[in-house]
């Protein structure tokens, strides 16, 4: 077999090999490449008795003030993962501001983790859309990392919602509705501080 043959195969596998990872190459200028590892939509509720406890993650948000999900104990806190590229994540930001503006009162605090992108990016992407929560960079993923040991957010975007005993309560996978979100939000709200 020639030399060019043998690379064509290398080459023809290594796209069959990055299709069946569900995730794209990274994009550059002017290629239509979205940069996201796609969620496959699954969604999981679990039960209080098999709660992990989140990781105690800092960071700095995008307008540079420190932060602390230890400071959230007591709320309900979902954690969006997303970034400025992600097509699915532009798409989600109207339903998860709205389930954001419902569900401040009620005690659940929204925080966005912006992976993998600029702060320019990210900032104007949270103007442009109208994000009223507050969001962490992440710009090495290190972060998000930290739920490896627990229920990681394995794609962009993902969806974790930490109870207010700061435990890992669900995760969803992929872009999320306000159906959705609210349907991981409402027993966690019925549980009350179990």
């Amino acid at each position: 077999m020639s030399p060019v043959v043998k690379l064509r195969r290398l080459a023809a596998l290594a796209v069959a090999l990055s299709a069946l990872a569900g995730c794209s190459s990274v994009s550059g200028a002017g290629s239509s490449d979205t940069r996201y590892v796609a969620g496959d939509g699954s969604t999981i509720l679990l039960a209080p008795g098999e709660r992990s406890t989140a990781p105690a993650i800092t960071g700095t948000t995008l307008d540079g003030k420190p932060w602390s999900l230890a400071e959230m104990k007591g709320n309900i806190v979902v954690l969006n993962v997303w970034a400025s590229w992600c097509a699915p994540c532009r798409g989600e930001a109207a339903d998860l501001e709205t389930v954001y503006e419902e569900y401040a009162p009620k005690g659940v605090a929204f925080v966005g983790l912006n992976t993998r992108d600029s702060v320019a990016n990210a900032s104007a992407f949270t103007r442009k859309l109208g994000v009223g929560y507050p969001s962490v960079r992440d710009e090495d993923g290190q972060i998000q990392l930290a739920f490896r040991e627990t229920l990681p957010p394995q794609a962009i975007p993902s969806t974790l919602v930490i109870d207010r005993q700061g435990r890992i309560a669900a995760r969803a996978l992929g872009p999320v509705d306000k159906s959705r979100l609210r349907g991981l939000l409402d027993p966690l709200l019925d549980q009350g501080s179990s």
